[in-house]
């Protein structure tokens, strides 16, 4: 698959689709509170993507059994909602979602503190956000996609953090998963220049630990394999020709 360019028509809808799944989280950023279980977070998240009028991206995709990906604490993303864990005080829960607009995906995720966290926790919640933004500084036409790798790895590895380096972000469009993968880290290769247009998933996954995973017996979830602490943070964004418009803030 080639990187595709969006039309005007095409970006209408996916600034519509990131509009929606902004709703989406803010909703589930003041739902979420102790006691709840990862279940009841996906129960509510499917029942606002269809309120909306989407179908959620996740949902059976390469057999995906849920809407919304709840990752809690080492967990680093893919986590499966399930009704026995229940989320604790203290906790750090990673929302990952997706919304189908009219045929065009966004893609989103927020980790969120459950009542009173550690200093650690959330200096690790914010670090994560902030790489986000540090890197969409070069997602300007002209410049190659490993400027803004290498500026998110810059950034998260200066507070001694790992920055995940077996999952990518991705382009994004009529299909959730387009080219080109979009790393959060350099890979010494310029990587393609970027144009307006282009439609990409950003979403650092930051490890206080090492930055090495392993995946759970589910298939699906994926731990820090030091079980330490992991925080996404992502959003959909456009390549124009000035700034980079965020099109699920």
């Amino acid at each position: 698959m080639a990187v595709t360019i969006k039309s005007a028509r095409e970006i209408e809808l996916m600034r519509e689709a990131g509009r929606i799944l902004a709703k989406v989280h803010e909703e589930l950023g003041k739902a979420i509170q102790p006691g709840m279980s990862t279940l009841d977070i996906d129960r509510l998240g499917e029942k606002l993507i269809r309120g909306f009028g989407c179908v959620p991206s996740f949902k059976n995709y390469n057999g995906y059994p849920a809407s919304i990906c709840v990752s809690v604490n080492n967990e680093v993303v893919h986590g499966i909602p399930n009704k026995h864990h229940i989320i604790q005080e203290g906790d750090i829960v990673s929302l990952d979602a997706g919304v189908i607009y009219k045929g065009y995906h966004s893609d989103a995720a927020r980790t969120h503190a459950v009542g009173q966290i550690s200093p650690e926790a959330q200096k690790l919640i914010d670090v994560t956000r902030q790489s986000f933004f540090e890197g969409i500084k070069f997602a300007k036409a002209g410049n190659h996609l490993n400027d803004l790798s290498s500026a998110i790895q810059a950034y998260a590895e200066s507070f001694g953090y790992g920055v995940v380096r077996d999952l990518v972000g991705h382009g994004i469009g009529s299909h959730l998963h387009e080219d080109p993968e979009v790393p959060n880290f350099s890979r010494n290769r310029k990587g393609i220049k970027l144009v307006p247009g282009m439609t990409l998933a950003v979403e650092p996954m930051i490890n206080i630990g090492t930055p090495n995973v392993e995946w759970l017996d589910d298939d699906w979830t994926v731990v820090t394999k030091d079980g330490s602490l992991s925080a996404h943070y992502e959003n959909t964004i456009l390549i124009t020709d000035g700034e980079p418009e965020i099109l699920s803030l």
